[in-house]
Order: C-alpha cells, then structure tokens, then sequence
C-alpha cells in the first residue's frame, strides 16, 4: 500500500454522490484541496444538475450510474485513486416493504464497488456504514452488515494490487434527508401542538455532516484496509432533541416502529476482541487477516490504540457524552441548508 499523498492532483469517485454526504464531502474537498477530479457516480440527472449548479469546478465530473450495474461502474473507475463508497438504499420501512431491491443496491452494489476497484488498481476505498449494522434487527441494518463484510474481506482478494478497503460507521447525521430534524421541524412549522415521540428512554448517537466528512477524511491517512473506523461521538435522548427544538410542546408517545431499536450499537459488546479504543475513535479489527498482516494499535499516523475491555459495548444509552440543548442548537445551526 502506498503512502498517503491527499487529494492534491488526484481523482477521487463518491459514489451516492449527490446525497448530503457526498455534497459535503465535496464542498470540503474543494475547500482544502486541488484534486485532479471529482467523480459524482449517482442515478437521479435532476440531483446531479442541482448539483452542478452549485459545485461547477473545473475538475467535477458528473456521471449517471448505479452501483448495481458492474459495468458502468468499471467504466466510472479508469484512472481513479480513492473511492467513497456512499450510495445505499437506506430508509427502513422501504428495505422492508422492497427487500430484494435494498439487497441489490446495499450488497450487490458492494460488490460491484469492490470488483471494479480492484481491477483498476484504485488505491484507498473507504465505504459508509451505520450504527444499525451493529446487531441488526432490520433489513436496512442487515444489509450494511454485509456490505462492511464484505469491503473488510475484500482486503484478503487483492492479492499483489495496492488497493486497499476499510469502513467508516457512525450514528445519526443532524439534519440529514429522513432524519428526526427536519420531520420536527415540518410539525413546527404546520403549527401542531405535541410532537410524536417513539418511546420516552429512546437515545441516538448524534453527527454533523462537517464532522462525519472530516473523520472520513482523516481514515483514509489512518487506514491500512480492513478496519471498520467509530468516531467518539456524543448521544442525545429523543425527548431532549425535542425539548431542544419546540420547548414550549408537549410530546405523544407513539411506540417504537417496526425495525427501531431502544439505543443505537456502534461496537458490539460480541467485538470487544477485536475492538481497539484510540483518543477520538475506535476501530474494530478484522477478524481474519490472509494477504496483508497488519497491527492496527498503531495506525498509519503514528496513533496508539488500546484493546477495550471483555465485553464492551459502546451504545447510544451509555454514552460518556451527553448532547446538552446548546450543543444541539449549535448543531443545528451548522446544518445550514442541508
């Protein structure tokens, strides 16, 4: 593998691109870096055209794709050196009600990300997981379980190429597409007088879009390959997000929907063997290493990290860190118009 260079001059491919990630990550790369191209890989022409109309650079290239045809997305991968792998079906009522369409997408679509990127000899993948694929009781959370298996596994594939694969999970972006934030915040504006609230115990990891942007930038300098990478990011109960953003309204108690879960799992109690705690993050080691035998209490910038305890388990309910109301506000104030 080698050594890590930034994005100056480079190409990098998101794939998913026009979602809130992929537009974040490229408002950032732009900000600090000249990279030779920036491939937006994405079905929908109409995001991709609003896209363009903000991020218009010499160097962004727009390109119609799905991760479920192999072969445009061979085609998208000549000459590209880093991927991000963002695309995925993630709206759990819709994985369930359409299973074998979020398999496609979520599983063969990973696939097909690793296969074209080996062929092409792309340098560094790092593909986007979820706290749900941590002990998943949806399809959604099952299937990006899989799709992490698979981008850790396929370091064991590449055999003599430089390519190498690693995953980045985290919790709840603020303010994303389908997120709790802007459903609040529609309930507001229509005048309602409670707000639904799933269950009164209910917790979530909470993330900036600029924060989980930044700790995927910073992984592609930590990674050697096969690293699934947690940030340290604090929680939030569901009733003080709401407290935080209507004050004045009271809350329904609705009941927790059908794939939801009481608190969010980032580190498997059933990982803690694997699982090694640095100062800003933890990283979940590979649990078979084949081709390249690497020791990852050490990373590539020279971090140490500590093996947890037997049976640790970092969960959104027994979190060291607490959202207060101010923090929350701060955050959503750093949304923008996301």
């Amino acid at each position: 593998m080698s050594f890590f260079e930034g994005f100056d001059n480079k190409t990098v491919l998101i794939t998913g691109g026009t979602g809130s990630f992929g537009k974040k990550y490229t408002e950032i790369i732009l900000e600090k870096y000249n990279p030779k191209k920036i491939i937006i890989f994405s079905r929908d022409e109409l995001k991709q055209f609003e896209m363009q109309q903000t991020y218009d650079a010499p160097c962004m290239r727009y390109f119609i794709g799905d991760v479920r045809d192999s072969q445009r997305l061979i085609e998208a991968m000549d000459g590209v050196d880093y991927v991000i792998h963002a695309a995925a079906m993630k709206q759990v009522p819709a994985a369930e009600y359409n299973p074998m369409e979020c398999i496609k997408t979520n599983i063969h679509g990973a696939e097909n990300v690793i296969k074209a990127a080996i062929q092409h000899n792309v340098d560094r993948v790092i593909a986007l997981s979820t706290d749900k694929a941590a002990n998943p009781i949806n399809l959604y959370g099952a299937t990006k379980l899989a799709s992490d298996k698979l981008f850790v596994a396929a370091n064991n594939m590449v055999g003599k190429r430089r390519t190498r694969f690693s995953v980045v999970r985290y919790g709840n972006v603020v303010g994303s597409r389908g997120s709790v934030v802007p459903f609040f915040n529609s309930l507001i504006k229509q005048g309602v007088e409670e707000l639904p609230i799933t269950h009164s115990d209910m917790t979530r990891f909470m993330i900036t879009l600029r924060q989980g942007v930044e700790f995927v930038l910073k992984n592609f300098e930590r990674m050697y390959g096969g690293e699934i990478f947690i940030p340290k990011i604090p929680s939030m109960a569901v009733v003080e997000l709401a407290k935080a953003m209507a004050p004045d309204l009271n809350h329904k108690i609705i009941g927790i929907r059908p794939g939801e879960k009481l608190h969010e799992i980032m580190c498997p109690a059933d990982d803690s063997h694997l699982t090694l705690e640095f100062d800003d993050h933890y990283v979940i080691c590979p649990t078979i290493q084949f081709t390249h035998q690497s020791d990852y209490s050490v990373n590539q910038l020279g971090e140490a990290g500590q093996l947890v305890s037997h049976g640790f388990e970092y969960h959104s309910g027994n979190n060291n860190e607490w959202l207060s109301h101010e923090a929350f506000n701060d955050m959503l104030d750093e949304m923008g118009d996301v």
